[in-house]
């Protein structure tokens, strides 16, 4: 696995960056597709525009006569009926500037454009032009040709034609818009580009997730070789003890000698508490594993409980000249609590502070009533935590490094146990350390009523 893993990031990496780098690049071609069409449908929108004043189409009627202002074209009309053609007459007679800028407004609707425009319809003969109709901006527009794009188109027809005959100017419709079609393009294209980044981004969470969910497979496949090897060692160091006090017993040298046969039964029985203080941290941590503890609450008194379980860490106080200090000044130490668990909360609590402890060991056992909760602390003079030891010591199988302490024992189970237990009786926990000072657990947990003495 360890050396699979490697490979695996690598072929997924390669995958996601290929499908980026493909849509990126699909993108940026329907983008560069999507500019040739903006301009061949702007000249598609400057055509009918063309068409609609040279036909003379209003804004609010097809065809029906020419404008009102047109009196030249009116009496011409009514002598000679059709005659002038009517895109011979100059544009300035048949529209105003506003109906102008609604047809553009129009044709650019229909093609999905919604850009700011300027428009100008100049009249163009062989040595002038001069502006029929223009507006207020299109000088600023027609000067600014970096910002801005033109598109041009004649009102009258080049060709031979009677409006030829009768006019030798040419009158011309200018029509410039921002330069920039990226805002256009973008908004017809945002259904396209959104679902794209999307997929994109949601590839890119499962490859996350996937990464994530390998790390941690890793991280747990090494856990537990960790575990393992912990359990093993722990297991063999009793049985092996076991296993010479009873040859020894068997000696003929011992056999007949009942203080040797007394000091090496008790041997065999603290070497079985002992293994069988392991399984039950084993069995523990399986009902951590499957959020299992039930709990069997009945008021129990917190004094007696602490008092039993220095009781049992007298031998291992004496050989290493250690004391443990009591103030248990609770006025009231009766708790609706699981005796059996909280027992083992305590005797965990205990007995990692006397493990991670240097020579001569001095751990603080203290009690009191704080509002409607019963505090309990638990404060030695061992090697003490970093912040990033604080951060995860509540983590299963999680085991701190202990410095020069070469002979610290256990499955890192015991303080994941102590908060299983705290939040199963609705109260919190609080640590507090200083590398090199020592540790500090303070136990919180609520007194109800029932539980009153």
């Amino acid at each position: 696995m360890k050396r699979l893993f490697p490979w695996i990031f690598v072929l997924i990496t390669l995958s996601l960056a290929g499908i980026i780098f493909i849509q990126v690049n699909w993108i940026r071609n329907a983008i560069s597709m999507r500019k040739d069409q903006y301009d061949q449908r702007m000249l598609e929108v400057l055509d009918s525009v063309r068409n609609d004043i040279v036909n003379n189409k209003h804004p609010d009627k097809e065809g029906g006569g020419y404008s009102a202002k047109s009196t030249f074209n009116s009496s011409m009309g009514n002598i000679f009926p059709g005659f002038p053609p009517q895109e011979a007459i100059p544009v300035p007679f048949r529209y105003n500037l506003a109906e102008i800028h609604q047809i553009i407004s129009q044709n650019l609707h229909l093609q999905g454009f919604e850009v700011p425009f300027q428009f100008a319809v100049i009249s163009k003969g062989p040595l002038y032009s001069t502006y029929e109709l223009r507006t207020s901006d299109f000088p600023v527009w027609f000067a600014d040709s970096i910002r801005h794009k033109q598109f041009i188109t004649y009102l009258v027809p080049t060709q031979t034609s009677l409006s030829s005959l009768l006019s030798t100017n040419q009158e011309m419709l200018y029509l410039i818009v921002p330069a920039d079609s990226y805002v256009y393009i973008l908004r017809s294209m945002k259904w396209i580009i959104s679902g794209s980044v999307i997929f994109t981004l949601i590839i890119i969470t499962a490859f996350a997730l996937t990464i994530f969910a390998a790390l941690r497979q890793k991280k747990l496949s090494e856990i537990k070789s960790d575990f393992i090897n912990n359990m093993t060692h722990e297991f063999k160091t009793p049985l092996a003890t076991i296993s010479l006090a009873v040859d020894a017993i068997g000696n003929d040298k011992v056999v007949y000698d009942k203080d040797k046969i007394r000091y090496f039964s008790g041997i065999i029985k603290e070497e079985n508490k002992r293994m069988h203080r392991q399984v039950e941290t084993i069995l523990q941590s399986a009902l951590l594993d499957r959020q299992e503890i039930k709990l069997n609450p009945k008021p129990v008194n917190v004094h007696e409980i602490i008092e039993k379980n220095v009781q049992n860490l007298e031998l291992q106080l004496k050989d290493r000249e250690g004391e443990i200090r009591l103030r248990l000044n609770a006025t009231n130490p009766i708790l609706l609590a699981d005796e059996v668990h909280f027992s083992n909360m305590i005797s965990n609590l205990l007995d990692n502070a006397l493990k991670y402890s240097r020579e001569h060991p001095v751990i603080s056992v203290e009690t009191s009533n704080h509002k409607k909760n019963l505090i309990v602390s638990v404060e030695d003079n061992g090697i003490g935590m970093s912040k990033e030891t604080l951060s995860r010591i509540f983590e299963k199988f999680y085991r701190a490094h202990t410095g020069n302490l070469h002979n610290v024992k256990g499955f890192g189970l015991g303080l994941a146990y102590v908060k299983a237990i705290v939040d199963a009786h609705e109260g919190k926990i609080k640590v507090e350390s200083v590398v090199g000072k020592g540790s500090k657990f303070e136990i919180f947990l609520p007194q109800r009523q029932e539980a009153k003495a």
